[in-house]
């Protein structure tokens, strides 16, 4: 055969259906991996489609199985900070990478300003997409419930407090944070202040909390004047360095829970004369690009964040074709921490 079917153009389910000697349906179940045929008659199908060339029609199937072969991956932050933050990119690289042996589109959604929400939100209710990838969830965020009120498989990145109902992949933040700290201690730094991400973001709580029971374990009292918030910006880490050095100028060591905060802290330390690290040490978190090009080389907590993508991928690809895999757990979805690891260079 030449690959075409009696109709001259592309070969029809019902002329694979005539060739196999079998009824339409059947044809349909063979295709779509159904146990519910003998094997002598799937083989019958299968040498009739090899024999005619016959190609599925996946939008037809995806109809059929009441799916989109589509996932969102959905990011509720301004566009600025997405093509800044490392982070982001290295997130959508691990979940390419778990996605790129499959036939799914990934669908990238940026949902940082009001109005953006309110279009995603019309977008996920008109279930466009078989389920959605949650980065950089804050306290109060309404999309996780709207998810689940949609009944839209969800896995997120990052808890939202340490009773998330969803099923997540995060990392140990806390323990992270607390030995970037013991480093700093052991190096014999005394004053040691802390730039905190935005505090509606679990994870930067766990950062902060980590930070404070890695002093408090060493029998140093935490000092409030060495802790500034501020927003995972580099801005953000140059405003927050500039409090610190007013409140606390006698500091000598600084953990930045990002590595871009820790680039905006370099900024204004080096504007203020102070010498990395003979007169400040500096640590960051996230181990990305931004640490291995500063001067000096940071010292930065490594995250497996391309590993965090490609693990929530494959969660959210297990519960869209209808499994729970063993990590049902108890008290709400599944949950993955992967661990981190101190990297330590020049800065400290």
């Amino acid at each position: 055969m030449n690959g075409h079917g009696r109709s001259g153009g592309r070969p029809t389910l019902e002329e694979v259906a005539a060739r196999a000697g079998v009824g339409r349906g059947t044809v349909s179940r063979v295709i779509n991996g159904s146990s519910k045929v003998s094997e002598q008659t799937k083989a019958a199908v299968e040498a009739a489609v090899t024999e005619l060339g016959y190609v599925p029609n996946r939008a037809a199937r995806a109809l059929a199985a009441n799916r989109n072969d589509a996932i969102a991956l959905v990011i509720p932050e301004p566009e600025a900070r997405f093509f800044a933050e490392p982070y982001f990119s290295e997130v959508v690289r691990g979940v390419g990478a778990a996605l790129a042996e499959t036939d799914i589109q990934l669908v990238l959604t940026l949902a940082g300003s009001d109005r953006e929400r309110r279009r995603l939100a019309q977008y996920l209710s008109g279930h466009r997409v078989d389920g959605v990838l949650l980065v950089s969830v804050h306290a109060g965020d309404p999309l996780p419930e709207l998810l689940v009120e949609l009944g839209i498989p969800t896995v997120i990145s990052g808890r939202r407090s340490a009773a998330e109902t969803l099923p997540c992949v995060d990392s140990d933040n806390l323990e992270g944070a607390a030995e970037a700290v013991r480093h700093l201690l052991d190096r014999g730094r005394r004053t040691i202040a802390t730039i905190t991400g935005p505090l509606d973001v679990y994870g930067a709580r766990c950062r902060l909390d980590g930070y404070r029971h890695a002093l408090a374990a060493a029998g140093r009292p935490v000092d409030e004047r060495l802790v500034a918030v501020a927003d995972f910006t580099e801005e953000g880490g140059r405003r927050a360095m500039r409090e610190l050095l007013e409140r606390s100028p006698a500091l000598d060591a600084v953990f930045a829970s990002s590595d871009v905060m820790a680039a905006g802290a370099r900024l204004e330390l080096r504007a203020a004369g102070r010498r990395i690290p003979h007169d400040v040490a500096l640590i960051g978190f996230d181990d990305s690009v931004v640490a291995r090009h500063m001067d000096p080389p940071l010292t930065s907590v490594r995250q497996p964040i391309e590993e965090m993508g490609r693990t929530m991928a494959r969660m959210l690809l297990e519960r869209v074709s209808g499994g729970r895999g063993s990590a049902t757990g108890t008290g709400g979805g599944p949950s993955v921490v992967l661990q981190n690891r101190l990297v330590v260079r020049e800065s400290s």
